[in-house]
């Protein structure tokens, strides 16, 4: 399988120029040397939600982070343009939309109107999905205690039984089906009205990525795909997905539509396609926002940008 450089460049919350420095976060000094440094800038989130700065930024200084709140979690990210980079979270009311020095904001809607950069928007992607896990795994799957972080985050670690748990990482299989010059597209009853994007699914246990591009589609809408080749991948941080973006080729063509997973799915032409991404196309119809590494695969294969 190869992959296309080209579309991976483009796609949401892949452009960070951040450097984890994965043999230096492991040394207790070096990590504490980090929280000390003048120039450590700071992500910050209340749950889910980014908080950004008056002027439309995502980076705190260690004086306005302080006073945005205590922080329930702080987890070091690693070095953006050679400054120690944290991300922190604090608890604000649930409808509280404001914070001093900040104002809460959805990443996803960032991310589509292009609010921050987009460095800054896979830097807030990737905080989200480590915050998230700590948040959620705060004890031992194998004994249930209470497991403490290390690393600077990257691992929590039990004190009873000694087991290391690392962040959780849900692969997604996210597909391109075409024949001839025709894509198959589906929508769920939650996508906004008129849009339609590629079929996806979880990756199951001891299956190949090629397998469950051809499990999924036949489960879903009844065709059967053969040939499959990976074509990009995008971490989705909602929570914490690797979408592995696959192109397959459709054996068969007749639609069966799984009703528990999909409103509709049909078969559109390279020219629909085109006017759905120009926004002209007679029923309306439309693609998911260009974040998505479904709105680029479909751009790419349509010549569209």
């Amino acid at each position: 399988m190869n992959d296309d450089p080209g579309l991976s460049a483009r796609l949401g919350f892949t452009a960070g120029a951040l450097d984890r420095m994965p043999a230096q976060r492991t040394d207790a000094t070096f990590l504490t040397a980090e929280t000390e440094r003048g120039d450590r800038r700071f992500v910050v989130f209340s749950g889910d939600a980014p908080l950004v700065t008056t002027d439309g930024g995502c980076f705190f200084t260690p004086e306005t982070a302080e006073a945005l709140g205590i922080a329930a979690d702080e987890l070091y990210l690693g070095r953006q343009d050679g400054a120690p980079i944290f991300a922190r979270r604090i608890e604000l009311e649930p409808d509280s939309g404001e914070a001093s020095h900040g104002t809460l904001a959805d990443l996803r809607t960032l991310a589509i109107e292009g609010q921050i950069e987009v460095s800054g928007v896979a830097l807030l992607g990737l905080a989200k999905s480590l915050l998230s896990w700590h948040r959620r795994h705060g004890f031992c799957a194998n004994c249930g205690e209470r497991t403490a972080p290390v690393h600077g985050g990257w691992r929590r670690d039990c004190p009873s039984c000694n087991a290391e748990h690392f962040p959780r990482v849900d692969p997604v299989a996210i597909m391109l089906v075409t024949e001839g010059d025709r894509c198959l597209l589906g929508r769920q009853p939650r996508f906004a009205t008129g849009s339609y994007s590629c079929l996806a699914g979880f990756i199951e246990p001891g299956e190949t990525a090629e397998n469950a591009v051809r499990r999924e589609v036949k489960e879903e809408a009844g065709v059967t795909v053969g040939a499959v080749r990976f074509l990009a991948s995008q971490p989705w941080p909602f929570p914490h997905s690797l979408m592995i973006g696959c192109h397959g080729e459709a054996l068969s063509t007749d639609i069966t539509i799984d009703r528990d997973e999909l409103e509709d799915a049909r078969w559109f032409t390279r020219e629909e396609l085109r006017q759905m991404i120009a926004g002209t196309h007679a029923g309306g119809l439309r693609i998911p926002p260009p974040i998505s590494i479904a709105s680029g695969m479909l751009r790419h294969w349509a010549g569209a940008g």
